[in-house]
Formats: structure tokens, sequence, C-alpha cells
């Protein structure tokens, strides 16, 4: 990993704290009225929460705004999510406006404004030592790998972007993030769903076709 600086060491946790506490209050109309539509059309509890992953490996629960009924089969078993996901839901993936309740995890510490994206607890025992680097800085709202095709790209491009970011992190590497996460989200070309295998699926495939 590269030395930490100043920036990484101490200004970027103070800018996450400053931007985030300021978007909980400016924005707080917006929770509001996306909170009440998420109750109205999907349900409740209005916020899905699931454990990830953070900096060192540190388990914390992540916040957003539920995309997905709670429709099950016959047998009591819920449905395959692209059933289960509403245009709605999916209307607030392309927009990103789920992902607004992780505004609390920056300001707890959980995670940063610019950082890789916090992925599933299952895929930790399959992650080999550089892909495991990932892990030594906070998880982010958007990342390298997100500005640079989100969902859409293969796992190997995934972890490539996230050690890139990891190796290059300092505020001219965040401020590119920032501009090129909002040209991609302003495409809604990206947005993919189950674009990809689960990654502890892939890595087995890998590892079978290997041994």
């Amino acid at each position: 990993m590269k030395k930490q600086t100043l920036y990484s060491k101490f200004i970027k946790r103070f800018l996450d704290i400053l931007l985030s506490l300021t978007i909980l209050i400016l924005f707080c109309w917006l929770y509001a009225i996306v909170a009440i539509l998420v109750r109205v059309k999907l349900g409740s509890p209005i916020i899905f929460k699931q454990a990830r992953p953070g900096k060192d490996e540190k388990i914390f629960h992540m916040f957003k705004f539920r995309t997905m009924t709670d429709e099950k089969d016959e047998n009591g078993n819920l449905l395959p999510d692209e059933i289960r996901l509403t245009k709605f839901g999916l209307l607030l993936r392309k927009t990103s406006l789920d992902e607004l309740p992780e505004f609390i995890n920056i300001l707890k510490g959980d995670m940063s404004f610019i950082g890789p994206r916090p992925l599933l607890v299952k895929y930790l025992p399959y992650y080999n030592d550089r892909e495991r680097l990932r892990h030594s800085v906070r998880p982010g709202l958007t990342g390298y790998a997100q500005a640079h095709g989100r969902n859409a790209i293969s796992w190997e491009k995934k972890f490539e972007y996230d050690v890139y970011y990891v190796e290059h992190l300092s505020f001219l590497t965040d401020v590119k993030v920032v501009i090129d996460t909002i040209k991609t989200l302003f495409s809604h070309d990206q947005v993919v769903l189950n674009a990809l295998e689960d990654f502890d699926e892939y890595r087995k495939k890998q590892n079978d076709a290997n041994s």
C-alpha cells in the first residue's frame, strides 16, 4: 500500500465528516420524500441493512433504501431478484438514490466518499493477497471501479481498479473519481442487474479449472 500522507491520514476523514453532515442536513427533505415513496411502493422496512467488510475487514452494517418487494412463492421462499425489483426500485438504483442512507455510514466512519465499494462478507475467503489490499482503506460510496464501468465490468477489472486506487490514493485521485462518477451516473447505461455471478462462485470455478 502507498505510504500514508497527510491527506489520507487526516484530511480525507475530515472532509468525509464535513460533507456527509452537510448533505444530511441540506437534503433531509429528499430523504423524507424517498422514504415515503419507498414505504408506499415497496413496503417496510424502508431501510435495507446488510453486513459488509470495511477497513481492515472489520464488519459493519451498510444502509440503503430498499429497492425490492418481499414477494414469495407458495413455499414461502423469496422470488428471484429480477421479479422483486420493481420499476421504481430500478429507478432508485439507476439514479443511485437508494444509496442516500450510506451518508450515515460515512458520518459514522464505516465508509468514505471515495474508496472500493464494500462487497459481501461471504467473499472474504476468496480474495488473493493483492485483491485483499482493497480492504486497507475505508470502502466508498463510489470508487475507481464505479467511475469506470460500475457493475458492467469483470471481477478482475473491478479489483484491478480497486487496488490501483489504494496504491494511488490522493486528493487529485479522489477529485478525478468524483468527476468520472458524475459522468457515469448521468449516462445511466452501465447499471446491469446481476451482471456478474457471485464472486465466491466465480472464484470456486476458477480454482476448480486450475486444479
